[in-house]
């Protein structure tokens, strides 16, 4: 009898075990969207969307000690989301701010990379005019201990990878230097000329969103 009763707490327990493990691996792990507020632009099976901070508490609740606003630079997050079977290709090195002011000249401003964000941020009296460059994947080391260190703090929140996979959609943001005029982006969009289907290198229609609505956020 006293086997019995011992042969059968053992079997409840180990339904409870594969109970609690099938319970587990049945939940879906939490993943980003791009909030329904944005506007989208989707189409051949990519789906763009952009959210600029313009508001300087978000921005500083956002980035913390990190924060790219103060030394005059529009921090832009941006979602990627993937809808096909091969992956999608981007060339951030393309990517631009197209401003366009109800009076004045059409603007259109380059992205920065990481350490030129981060070296604004620490030296903002010797930022320079932003200039097209190819995103690094990952951070390079400067001769500059405060840069560096700045660059760590913004690599998490960086868009730092080209490539969307299959089914998937990657988040981040991009840093536009538009001289403490946040307001630009009541009239800018954000354009990216250049994407692909790899591995065929099938080129892609330009993506464009405006940031009008969502500015000032």
């Amino acid at each position: 009898m006293h086997m019995q009763m011992r042969l059968f707490s053992l079997t409840v327990a180990l339904l409870m075990g594969l109970t609690l493990a099938y319970g587990q691996a049945s939940t879906p792990a939490p993943s980003v969207s791009a909030p329904t507020t944005l506007v989208h632009d989707r189409h051949d099976g990519l789906d763009l969307s952009a959210d600029p901070y313009t508001d300087a508490e978000r921005a500083r609740n956002k980035f913390g000690k990190a924060n790219p606003v103060p030394a005059g630079i529009l921090p832009v997050e941006v979602f990627l989301r993937n809808e096909l079977d091969q992956p999608i290709r981007i060339d951030l090195s393309t990517v631009q701010l197209e401003v366009r002011p109800p009076e004045g000249e059409r603007q259109e401003i380059d992205a920065l990379d990481t350490e030129e964000v981060a070296r604004t941020i620490v030296h903002p009296e010797g930022a320079r005019t932003p200039s097209a460059r190819r995103f690094p994947i990952g951070i390079p080391s400067t001769n500059d201990k405060k840069v560096d260190s700045m660059m760590e703090n913004l690599r998490p929140f960086a868009l730092d990878a080209d490539v969307v996979p299959p089914k998937a959609m990657i988040h981040g943001f991009l840093f536009f230097n538009v001289s403490h005029n946040l307001s630009v982006a009541s009239y800018a969009s954000l354009y990216i000329p250049d994407a692909m289907i790899a591995p065929s290198n099938k080129p892609l229609m330009f993506y464009e969103v405006s940031l009008k609505g969502t500015a000032g956020k």
